[in-house]
């Protein structure tokens, strides 16, 4: 039985606005870059709702310390956001899959107005 991923989007700010995006069990499994409105954040929630699930759009790298991560960009070559550092490829790799499951999410948590 397939059971689909129920992640969500957490809008925050700080200096700047940003966002994540969390898996169902509350990890970040993407941190988008930052902007200086609410609405071009949203704006990149949408690109990560729309080319989340395209494999070609992830470049996967390796950190200078070794670790590898991975890196969403968008069809015109902007980052949209970035993983954290995991230890293995293959946990890497998991992160790519779990991004792609979840990025369809419609589930947006502002927290800028709590």
């Amino acid at each position: 039985m397939l059971v689909m991923a129920n992640g969500c989007y957490e809008l925050k700010k700080g200096q700047k606005y940003s966002f994540n995006l969390k898996a169902a069990n509350h990890q970040v499994i993407l941190s988008s870059q930052t902007y200086e409105s609410k609405e071009s954040a949203l704006g990149g929630i949408a690109s990560v709702q729309a080319n989340g699930a395209k494999d070609e759009l992830y470049e996967r790298k390796t950190a200078q310390s070794g670790q590898p991560f991975f890196v969403l960009k968008a069809p015109n070559g902007q980052v949209i956001g970035q993983s954290e550092m995991y230890e293995t490829e293959a946990a890497r790799d998991n992160g790519i899959e779990s991004v792609k499951s979840n990025s369809p999410s419609t589930q947006i948590k502002d927290l800028i107005a709590s």
